[in-house]
């Protein structure tokens, strides 16, 4: 199963709350505007969305209205990842029965493991279901950094698509390119690195600035693959202070921050996340400020 699943800007979408309660409302606005602005593929209850922080019922809730709302028109992402293998196989059969596009997995968190622990673990989840598995690995969250050729090990699995790499060291991404060619789909996990990572090879990049500006980041795609890296570039660029704003404090805590200024959703997270602080907020009104003509234009925005 090998297969590109998208080639582009896929977002990693929030979850908006309001009361302590999950959003639906401004959920399903998120995501007509993301396919309003040519998503090409869309990731829920991935780190963006707080998953952690949500119940088992919530999370059904999730992957029913974003399918739903999406209807086939690009495919849905859904995370699956933790640090029980049990449970992540029992998260990516729910997730399969409901009719996902593609499942992601998180290296496991906490327990860690080692690299022979990482095969066993993303193995036993390719061989419970099939759907295209995306690995994901941002050691940076998770504390386990998963090897270049841990993971072209895991690409010889049928149902191992491609990976999305967030480790911020752009040599072992080169490394991953190079062992991995074209058996794995590389996607972009840092937005401050796609263009990088798509000129190793990448596929595109599964973005948290897209919920701000999803035209302007898939526009960076489009115009690498088109030949036109000049114009990529200039987008790359001009996104660098927004992602640097968007990573100033935990995600998605600036991304809630953000996206409330636009009138998009409420600025709330659960606990143990907090909301932003002014220094963050600062940084966030000064990168949409430098981004208006961009933002202003997406759909769904209330000026």
């Amino acid at each position: 199963m090998n297969n590109r699943l998208f080639q582009g800007s896929a977002t990693a979408l929030a979850t908006p709350m309001r009361a302590g309660e999950i959003d639906f409302e401004a959920f399903e606005r998120l995501i007509d505007r993301q396919l309003a602005a040519g998503a090409d593929a869309l990731a829920v209850c991935g780190t963006t969305g707080e998953p952690a922080s949500v119940t088992p019922r919530e999370r059904e809730w999730l992957i029913e209205c974003a399918l739903r709302r999406v209807g086939g028109r690009v495919p849905v992402i859904v995370g699956v990842g933790g640090n029980d293998t049990r449970t992540v196989i029992a998260l990516a059969r729910q997730a399969q029965a409901a009719g996902a596009s593609a499942l992601l997995a998180v290296t496991p968190y906490y327990n860690k493991t080692t690299q022979a622990g990482l095969v066993a673990h993303y193995t036993a989840v390719a061989d419970a279901v099939d759907l295209p598995l995306i690995l994901y690995n941002v050691p940076g969250r998770t504390g386990v950094n998963l090897l270049p050729e841990t993971a072209a090990r895991l690409a010889r699995h049928p149902n191992v698509c491609g990976v999305k790499e967030a480790s911020g060291d752009i040599s072992q991404v080169a490394g991953l390119a190079r062992l991995c060619g074209d058996s794995l789909a590389l996607y972009s996990g840092c937005d401050d690195q796609t263009l990088a990572i798509l000129a190793l090879g990448g596929q595109g990049v599964v973005s948290v600035a897209a919920n701000v500006c999803p035209s302007l980041v898939g526009g960076l795609c489009d115009c690498f693959f088109s030949g036109d890296l000049a114009a990529a570039r200039l987008i790359q660029l001009r996104l660098l202070p927004l992602c640097a704003a968007l990573f100033q404090e935990v995600n998605p805590i600036p991304l809630k921050a953000a996206l409330a200024m636009l009138g998009l959703c409420a600025d709330e997270v659960r606990l143990p996340l907090v909301p932003a602080s002014e220094a963050c907020r600062q940084a966030l009104r000064e990168a949409l400020a430098a981004l208006e003509e961009d933002w202003a234009a997406e759909p769904g925005v209330r000026g």
